[in-house]
């Protein structure tokens, strides 16, 4: 019986907590664009230093060198580490297209009904093994949850197909939903985000 309980208050906390904080595993796309990025900030040292660069900038210059090599310890090595010999190779074209598709992706959050219904498929899991009484009646309202969470999507998506279609329709739309309580503006809101 506790162990339901603490189920389901974690579910409860992640439920409320939001989806925010979830991010996507680093792919190799990013790890290779961190040890680019470290490469890089050496070169710059170096350069800096070569150059005669000001204190300052042989100061920034170092201090980046250093930061750099947290982001390949904390992301990893790539599958295939990419190895720029001089600061031209360094400067090529597909070390800019590198970083852009690398910031692309790190932008990239999990979809927030994948993940609810992961949650759901997840309870329903332990529920069922817990057995019994208790067990039985979770299951049977985490799947009526999980029902309700779907028709709850497939509603908003046509209701913003529709409303997409015609300025008309949306203006209307828009006027119907004008006695929605604030909590279910909420949730409709964070759905369509």
């Amino acid at each position: 019986m506790k162990v339901f309980f603490a189920i389901f208050f974690v579910v409860g906390v992640l439920v409320l907590g939001g989806c925010e904080g979830l991010r996507f595993s680093v792919g190799d796309l990013q790890k290779q664009n961190a040890w680019v990025h470290r490469q890089t900030a050496e070169m710059a040292a170096d350069v800096a230093e070569d150059e005669g660069g000001s204190d300052k900038l042989l100061g920034l210059t170092k201090l980046s060198e250093r930061q750099s090599e947290a982001f390949v310890f904390d992301y990893g090595l790539p599958a295939e580490p990419m190895q720029c010999d001089s600061v031209e190779e360094m400067l090529g074209e597909s070390n800019f297209d590198l970083a852009e598709s690398a910031a692309a992706e790190s932008v990239r959050r999990p979809d927030v009904w994948d993940i609810a219904d992961s949650g759901l498929e997840l309870a329903i899991g332990i529920s069922a093994l817990l057995g019994g009484i208790y067990g039985t009646k979770a299951v049977s309202f985490l799947q009526l949850a999980r029902a309700k969470s779907t028709a709850l999507k497939e509603i908003i998506e046509g209701n913003e197909l529709l409303k997409n279609k015609s300025s008309e329709l949306a203006a209307e739309f828009k006027a119907a939903q004008v006695g929605q309580s604030a909590a279910t503006k909420k949730i409709v809101a964070e759905v369509k985000s």
